[in-house]
């Protein structure tokens, strides 16, 4: 339920690119700001992507906004970034935490930080890619470090070991925030809590199943077995002959 929901620390991110949901979304007290990328972006069927960007980042007001450089040069990484962050001010430009071939983002990350750029590094699965980071910031900057715990679980590695740690890493960066990615169930959002991560982003897909939360568990057996039958009614499948 939504009050629970609200007595967490930890923020939730809305992780989407349609706008009609997120319109939807951005009246919840519980939803803090809002995440896209280039695969969402595609499947929303964006055709302008300065104007889409800029009609979501009104739309949503003063929650923050993390928008997903395209290029793979690291030159123009920096300069898509640095037009992105224009359009409006509560703007994160999304950096890949490497490029397509493997090399470290870590000039871009520098000189975005310098020029005091909100930035999101993004596709981070280690605390050795995350460590690499904090040393090329600057410590004022505003930066979310996005960790793909959902990818790293897929591999059968435990991801809280991983968010704990990187939580750690970043203890007493005050303008740095850990950021729970490629979250698959809602049960990560607990999860992320637990590990002290300050932001998880969850899909529109998911968020329907907030009000799922703390549900009587005999309930939803019995919902379940009810959703069973009435589908095998349907079916008009027989195991035995009509009596």
């Amino acid at each position: 339920m939504e009050s629970d929901i609200n007595k967490l620390r930890v923020k939730i991110f809305a992780d989407g690119a349609d706008l009609r949901l997120i319109e939807s979304f951005r009246g919840l007290d519980f939803i803090k700001g809002f995440t896209t990328n280039p695969s969402l972006i595609r499947s929303a069927g964006v055709k302008d992507y300065e104007k889409y960007s800029k009609e979501i980042a009104s739309k949503i007001e003063d929650k923050s906004l993390s928008i997903e450089v395209f290029a793979d040069n690291f030159d123009l990484m920096i300069e898509q970034a640095k037009t992105i962050s224009s359009w409006s001010k509560n703007i994160y430009a999304k950096i890949p935490i490497m490029n397509t071939n493997g090399e470290f983002s870590g000039p871009v990350i520098r000189e975005l930080s310098l020029a005091g750029i909100p930035i999101n590094i993004t596709a981070i699965m280690t605390t050795k890619q995350l460590r690499a980071s904090l040393n090329v910031i600057n410590s004022d900057s505003k930066i979310i470090f996005s960790v793909f715990a959902g990818r790293i679980a897929d591999t059968g590695r435990d991801p809280c070991d991983v968010m704990t740690e990187c939580s750690n890493l970043l203890n007493g960066r005050y303008n740095s925030e850990l950021l729970w990615a490629s979250t698959r169930e809602i049960y990560n959002i607990f999860q992320a809590e637990k590990t002290n991560c300050d932001i998880i982003t969850v899909g529109y897909n998911l968020l329907s199943k907030v009000n799922l939360i703390g549900k009587d568990l005999n309930d939803y057996s019995r919902e379940t077995v009810d959703s069973f039958y009435r589908d095998a009614k349907s079916t008009r499948l027989k195991i035995l002959p009509d009596r």
